[in-house]
Parts: C-alpha cells; sequence; structure tokens
C-alpha cells in the first residue's frame, strides 16, 4: 500500500528510526501507526542487541552543574566512532542523561547498569532511551561511567576540553562566587597536567615504595656511590609527589606558583580560606581496548544497507 509523507514523519518523530524503514513498516502493518511503532520497537530492539557487543571507545565527556555550582556530574557516554559523536543527535542524548543524572540523588558514581531504571526526559527509564538511541543511531551506545561530586561548603570548576575528548571536576571548599574563575582555571590544570591525587597523602604507599624501589636501583646501576644513594632518592621522590600531587604542581599559567601557593594568595586576598577538596577527572575511552573489527563491522554493514 502506499503510505502518505505525514505519517511517515510522525513515525519518524515517534521513533526515531530513518525514513525508509518507517516506510516499509507503515506498509507491513497496513498504515496503523501504533502497529507501526511495535514492529520498528521490535526490530529495533534487534537491531540494538547484535549491535551491543562491539567495542564502543569515541563518544563525549559531558559536564553538568547546578545553578548554584554546588552539585556537579561527570558521564562518559561511548559510541563506536568519532563521526557519531559529532552527531546532534548522540550530542541530544549527552545532554538529556547528564540533567537526568544530575538531578538524580542516587549513587555517587557507577555505569549506565547502576542507573538503568533512572526516568529520563519523557517518563522514559535510561535503559530504554540508550536501547532506542542505538536503534535509531545505527551505533552501539552505552553510558560507561558517571560521577557526582556536591560540595557543602564550596562551589565546583569544571572544564571540558575538545569537545568532550577530557572532563574535569574539582570542589574548592570556601569558594563562592567571585572565586568561579579560579576553579575553572584549576580545572584545567587538572585536565593539562593530570595529576594523581590533592595532596601526598593520599598517595598509595605500596606505590611509593615500588617508585622508590625503582630510584634506588637506577641510582646504584649509574654508579652512584651507596653513600649518597638515599639523597638522591628522597630527591627523586619529591620530585614524583611534584608532578602527581595537584597542590605540588607548578600552577600552569604561572611557574612562579605552586597549586597550593596559589590558593593561600587568592585565599588572603578574599580573606577566606580556600582547599581543594577532590577533583574527578575523565579522559575519553581511558583503559578500553579498541578494535579495528569495529570498522570492519561497520563497512560491512553500510554495504549490507546499500546493497
Amino acid at each position: 500500500m502506499s503510505v502518505d509523507a505525514r505519517t511517515v514523519k510522525q513515525l519518524r518523530d515517534r521513533t526515531g528510526a530513518g525514513m525508509m524503514d518507517c516506510k516499509r513498516a507503515l506498509s507491513e502493518t497496513d498504515g496503523d501507526l501504533d502497529a507501526a511503532v511495535a514492529l520498528l520497537r521490535e526490530k529495533g530492539l534487534a537491531s540494538a542487541a547484535k549491535k551491543a557487543g562491539r567495542v564502543a571507545a569515541e563518544g563525549a565527556v559531558g559536564i553538568f552543574t547546578s545553578d548554584d555550582r554546588s552539585r556537579a556530574v561527570v558521564l562518559e557516554l561511548n559510541c563506536e566512532t568519532d563521526f557519531v559523536a559529532k552527531n546532534d543527535a548522540f550530542q541530544a542524548l549527552v545532554v538529556t542523561v547528564g540533567q537526568a543524572l544530575l538531578a538524580d540523588d542516587g549513587k555517587d558514581s557507577g555505569t549506565g547498569e547502576d542507573v538503568a531504571d533512572l526516568t529520563v526526559a519523557d517518563g522514559q527509564k535510561l535503559s530504554d532511551l540508550l536501547t532506542a538511541s542505538i536503534a535509531s543511531i545505527g551505533e552501539n551506545i552505552g553510558l560507561r561511567r558517571f560521577t557526582r561530586v556536591t560540595a557543602s561548603d564550596g562551589r565546583m570548576g569544571s572544564y571540558v576540553h575538545a569537545g568532550g575528548k577530557i572532563g574535569v571536576i574539582v570542589e574548592i571548599k570556601g569558594a563562592t562566587a567571585e572565586h568561579d574563575d579560579l576553579a575553572r582555571s584549576l580545572a584545567m590544570q587538572v585536565a593539562a597536567a593530570m595529576p594523581r591525587c590533592v595532596r601526598r597523602d593520599e598517595v598509595n604507599a605500596a606505590e611509593l615504595d615500588a617508585e622508590r624501589e625503582i630510584f634506588r636501583n637506577q641510582a646504584l646501576a649509574s654508579g652512584k656511590p651507596e653513600k649518597v644513594v638515599d639523597r638522591i632518592v628522597d630527591g627523586k621522590v619529591e620530585k614524583f609527589y611534584r608532578e602527581i600531587c595537584l597542590l605540588e604542581q607548578e600552577y600552569v599559567r604561572d611557574s612562579q606558583l605552586t597549586v597550593q601557593k596559589l590558593l593561600e594568595q587568592t585565599g588572603k586576598e578574599a580573606g577566606t580560606d580556600l582547599s581543594i577538596e577532590r577533583f574527578v577527572r575523565y579522559q575519553l575511552g581511558e583503559g578500553i581496548e579498541r578494535k579495528e573489527a569495529n570498522l570492519a563491522a561497520e563497512v560491512a554493514e553500510q554495504l549490507g544497507r546499500s546493497s
């Protein structure tokens, strides 16, 4: 049967499916819109199940904050290709998921499985939204992780780099609205300098012992006398702290200041005490094994569509 363009548009608006898929579904259901929706959902679910096993290492890191900057959430939403990551539909999905996570009072961190039943826009569950998005966009999509941070006495600084490749939240205790520029600068510091902790007492003792052993072996192997080896090791440990502890790093905008000195200086000028409570740094795709098979699967699917 022939299908009018208005009905096809209605079906596309309700399902997000492609135009040809909508036409076929309406033809198979004799123009019954509700039946066509059900048919596309069935096909979409099957399509999504096939795509769910494919590696999704592209996508975007997004950050969402409350108006008073006392609460923030950072998330990593993945897809398979950078092309889809830049798609308006995918970017809108990041916003929808981020806003829902920001408004939720559940777990402070987790994965998509932990918030599968979270209600998002239009009363949908998150799991259903992601499944529908896989069907309409055509790639595996998943919420890999999220972290929510709430400041009881202070504000959040945030920074997203390169359109979602890196995202950082920094919580500054004692900060007010006048410190928002400082908070953003410190988030940029974390993005650029990649600290692993705020202060040295947070460094894992076993990791520090392992570093000391490496430094000692290096000094001995270079022929340094035993009596100076301990001094060499202590010097290298101090440098190690300056590299991985945010407060001890050189400030990226003024190498004459450490981050700690910057906080002290700024706090003194404002008549308050400023301190960094914590930070969260997400880098897109970190730790995910990327497989060339994804590209082959994508090409094969495109060929299938054109045949």
